[in-house]
Protein backbone atom coordinates (compact mmCIF):
# COMPACT_ATOMS: atom_id res chain seq x y z
CA UNK A 1 0.00 0.00 0.00
CA UNK A 2 1.64 3.26 -0.84
CA UNK A 3 2.74 5.55 1.70
CA UNK A 4 0.27 9.18 2.02
CA UNK A 5 1.72 9.79 5.55
CA UNK A 6 5.00 10.45 6.94
CA UNK A 7 5.77 11.31 10.77
CA UNK A 8 8.74 12.17 11.90
CA UNK A 9 10.25 12.36 15.58
CA UNK A 10 11.96 15.50 16.01
CA UNK A 11 15.09 15.55 18.29
CA UNK A 12 17.61 13.06 17.14
CA UNK A 13 15.73 12.37 13.62
CA UNK A 14 15.17 15.51 12.12
CA UNK A 15 17.49 17.97 14.31
CA UNK A 16 20.32 17.24 16.15
CA UNK A 17 19.51 19.85 19.65
CA UNK A 18 21.63 17.35 22.16
CA UNK A 19 23.93 20.04 22.76
CA UNK A 20 21.54 22.99 23.10
CA UNK A 21 19.63 20.56 25.76
CA UNK A 22 22.90 19.68 27.48
CA UNK A 23 23.91 23.44 27.76
CA UNK A 24 20.17 24.71 29.35
CA UNK A 25 20.44 21.39 31.88
CA UNK A 26 23.62 22.27 32.96
CA UNK A 27 23.12 25.95 32.99
CA UNK A 28 19.84 25.17 35.84
CA UNK A 29 22.09 22.41 37.79
CA UNK A 30 25.16 24.47 38.26
CA UNK A 31 22.91 27.72 39.36
CA UNK A 32 21.92 25.43 42.53
CA UNK A 33 25.55 24.43 42.42
CA UNK A 34 25.39 20.65 41.54
CA UNK A 35 27.41 19.45 38.48
CA UNK A 36 26.61 19.05 35.44
CA UNK A 37 26.71 16.49 32.20
CA UNK A 38 28.63 15.58 29.50
CA UNK A 39 26.67 15.75 25.84
CA UNK A 40 26.98 11.78 25.88
CA UNK A 41 25.63 11.60 29.39
CA UNK A 42 22.45 13.51 28.31
CA UNK A 43 22.25 12.32 24.47
CA UNK A 44 21.24 8.73 26.57
CA UNK A 45 18.17 10.42 28.69
CA UNK A 46 16.03 12.47 26.17
CA UNK A 47 13.37 11.40 24.45
CA UNK A 48 10.87 11.28 26.85
CA UNK A 49 10.06 14.86 27.05
CA UNK A 50 11.04 17.39 29.65
CA UNK A 51 9.70 16.38 33.18
CA UNK A 52 11.19 13.09 32.56
CA UNK A 53 14.49 14.41 31.33
CA UNK A 54 14.67 16.64 34.59
CA UNK A 55 13.62 13.53 36.71
CA UNK A 56 16.44 11.55 35.26
CA UNK A 57 19.03 14.16 35.66
CA UNK A 58 18.43 14.86 39.07
CA UNK A 59 18.10 10.73 40.14
CA UNK A 60 21.42 10.49 38.50
CA UNK A 61 22.65 13.26 41.14
CA UNK A 62 21.19 11.02 43.58
CA UNK A 63 18.55 14.47 44.35
CA UNK A 64 14.57 14.05 44.75
CA UNK A 65 13.16 17.08 45.02
CA UNK A 66 13.94 20.65 43.13
CA UNK A 67 11.84 19.35 39.95
CA UNK A 68 9.88 21.68 39.38
CA UNK A 69 11.82 24.85 39.94
CA UNK A 70 14.55 22.87 37.95
CA UNK A 71 11.78 22.43 35.21
CA UNK A 72 11.16 25.87 34.81
CA UNK A 73 14.35 27.22 34.47
CA UNK A 74 15.23 24.87 32.23
CA UNK A 75 12.11 25.58 29.52
CA UNK A 76 13.31 29.31 30.70
CA UNK A 77 16.42 29.14 29.68
CA UNK A 78 16.07 26.74 26.64
CA UNK A 79 13.36 29.02 25.23
CA UNK A 80 16.10 31.45 24.71
CA UNK A 81 19.03 29.43 23.46
CA UNK A 82 16.95 26.33 21.39
CA UNK A 83 19.09 26.96 18.33
CA UNK A 84 22.44 27.93 19.62
CA UNK A 85 23.92 24.80 18.35
CA UNK A 86 21.26 22.66 17.14
CA UNK A 87 21.09 22.01 13.41
CA UNK A 88 19.14 20.22 10.54
CA UNK A 89 21.17 16.70 10.31
CA UNK A 90 22.59 16.19 6.86
CA UNK A 91 20.21 15.56 4.02
CA UNK A 92 16.96 16.71 5.61
CA UNK A 93 16.21 19.66 3.61
CA UNK A 94 17.19 18.40 0.00
CA UNK A 95 14.88 15.02 1.41
CA UNK A 96 11.98 17.05 2.64
CA UNK A 97 11.90 18.68 -0.79
CA UNK A 98 11.79 15.66 -2.70
CA UNK A 99 9.11 14.39 -0.30
CA UNK A 100 6.82 17.39 -1.67
CA UNK A 101 3.83 15.60 -2.09
CA UNK A 102 3.55 13.52 0.69
CA UNK A 103 1.42 14.56 3.51
CA UNK A 104 4.16 15.02 6.53
CA UNK A 105 3.75 15.59 10.72
CA UNK A 106 6.05 15.74 13.65
CA UNK A 107 5.21 14.02 16.61
CA UNK A 108 7.91 14.60 19.64
CA UNK A 109 7.81 14.31 23.19
CA UNK A 110 9.54 17.63 23.45
CA UNK A 111 6.64 20.22 23.81
CA UNK A 112 4.73 21.64 21.29
CA UNK A 113 5.82 25.33 21.35
CA UNK A 114 9.68 24.43 22.16
CA UNK A 115 9.23 21.75 18.84
CA UNK A 116 7.81 24.71 16.56
CA UNK A 117 9.52 27.05 17.87
CA UNK A 118 13.11 24.42 16.75
CA UNK A 119 12.12 23.94 13.36
CA UNK A 120 10.78 27.42 12.58
CA UNK A 121 14.48 28.59 13.72
CA UNK A 122 16.01 26.28 11.50
CA UNK A 123 13.49 26.55 8.38
CA UNK A 124 12.14 23.02 8.53
CA UNK A 125 8.51 24.35 9.57
CA UNK A 126 7.48 24.55 6.35
CA UNK A 127 7.36 21.27 5.21
CA UNK A 128 5.19 19.87 7.55
CA UNK A 129 1.47 19.85 7.85
CA UNK A 130 0.70 19.22 11.14
CA UNK A 131 3.17 19.90 14.50
CA UNK A 132 2.24 17.86 17.82
CA UNK A 133 3.80 17.81 21.39
CA UNK A 134 3.86 15.53 24.16
CA UNK A 135 1.54 18.48 25.71
CA UNK A 136 -0.83 17.93 22.83
CA UNK A 137 -1.99 14.37 23.65
CA UNK A 138 -3.31 12.96 26.47
CA UNK A 139 -0.42 10.37 25.89
CA UNK A 140 3.08 10.29 24.52
CA UNK A 141 4.87 7.85 22.65
CA UNK A 142 5.66 5.16 23.31
CA UNK A 143 2.12 4.92 22.81
CA UNK A 144 0.05 4.51 19.80
CA UNK A 145 -2.57 8.02 20.42
CA UNK A 146 -0.66 10.84 19.64
CA UNK A 147 -0.04 8.34 15.68
CA UNK A 148 -3.45 7.62 15.79
CA UNK A 149 -4.93 11.24 16.41
CA UNK A 150 -2.43 12.44 14.18
CA UNK A 151 -3.76 9.88 11.31
CA UNK A 152 -7.31 11.20 11.80
CA UNK A 153 -6.52 14.61 11.62
CA UNK A 154 -4.51 14.58 8.70
CA UNK A 155 -7.55 11.96 7.31
CA UNK A 156 -5.43 8.98 6.01
CA UNK A 157 -4.69 5.40 7.28
CA UNK A 158 -2.57 3.35 9.55
CA UNK A 159 -1.55 1.47 6.69
CA UNK A 160 -0.66 4.32 4.35
CA UNK A 161 1.53 5.59 7.26
CA UNK A 162 5.21 5.44 8.24
CA UNK A 163 6.61 6.83 11.31
CA UNK A 164 10.61 8.01 11.39
CA UNK A 165 12.16 8.43 14.54
CA UNK A 166 15.45 7.28 16.51
CA UNK A 167 14.52 5.59 19.60
CA UNK A 168 13.03 2.33 20.67
CA UNK A 169 9.79 5.15 21.74
CA UNK A 170 8.73 5.65 18.01
CA UNK A 171 9.17 2.01 17.26
CA UNK A 172 6.73 0.73 19.76
CA UNK A 173 4.59 3.51 18.91
CA UNK A 174 4.72 2.77 15.63
CA UNK A 175 3.88 -0.95 15.81
CA UNK A 176 0.77 -0.38 18.29
CA UNK A 177 -0.21 1.81 16.10
CA UNK A 178 -0.35 -0.44 13.22
CA UNK A 179 2.12 1.61 10.86
CA UNK A 180 5.19 0.95 9.28
CA UNK A 181 8.45 2.10 11.13
CA UNK A 182 11.99 3.42 10.21
CA UNK A 183 14.64 4.12 12.70
CA UNK A 184 17.35 6.26 12.05
CA UNK A 185 21.20 5.13 13.44
CA UNK A 186 22.87 8.36 13.40
CA UNK A 187 20.43 9.84 16.46
CA UNK A 188 20.62 9.23 20.18
CA UNK A 189 20.00 5.58 20.34
CA UNK A 190 22.39 2.60 19.55
CA UNK A 191 21.22 0.24 17.20
CA UNK A 192 20.83 -2.58 19.58
CA UNK A 193 17.75 -0.44 20.24
CA UNK A 194 16.15 -0.35 17.04
CA UNK A 195 16.02 -3.73 15.87
CA UNK A 196 12.67 -4.07 15.66
CA UNK A 197 12.12 -0.92 13.43
CA UNK A 198 10.82 -2.45 9.77
CA UNK A 199 13.62 -0.43 8.31
CA UNK A 200 17.26 1.10 9.08
CA UNK A 201 18.03 4.56 7.92
CA UNK A 202 21.80 5.34 7.56
CA UNK A 203 21.65 8.29 6.53
CA UNK A 204 18.54 10.55 6.01
CA UNK A 205 18.05 10.28 1.98
CA UNK A 206 17.75 6.39 2.34
CA UNK A 207 13.71 7.13 3.82
CA UNK A 208 13.10 8.09 0.01
CA UNK A 209 14.07 4.43 -1.22
CA UNK A 210 11.94 3.35 1.63
CA UNK A 211 8.82 4.90 0.75
CA UNK A 212 9.64 3.85 -2.91
CA UNK A 213 9.86 -0.22 -2.24
CA UNK A 214 6.70 0.24 -0.04
CA UNK A 215 4.91 1.51 -2.80
CA UNK A 216 5.87 -1.43 -5.33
Amino acid sequence: MPIELIIFDLDGTLVDSCKDITQALNYCFEEKGISGFSGDEVRKMVGEGVNRLIEKALEARGIFNFKEPMLECFINYYKEHITDYSRPYPQVKETLNQLKDFKKAVISNKLTDLSIKTLKSLGLLKYFDFVGGSDLFSERKPSALPILETIKKLQTSCDRTIIVGDSELDIKAGKSAGVKTAAVTYGYRDREFLKDADFLIDKFSDLLNIIKLIGT
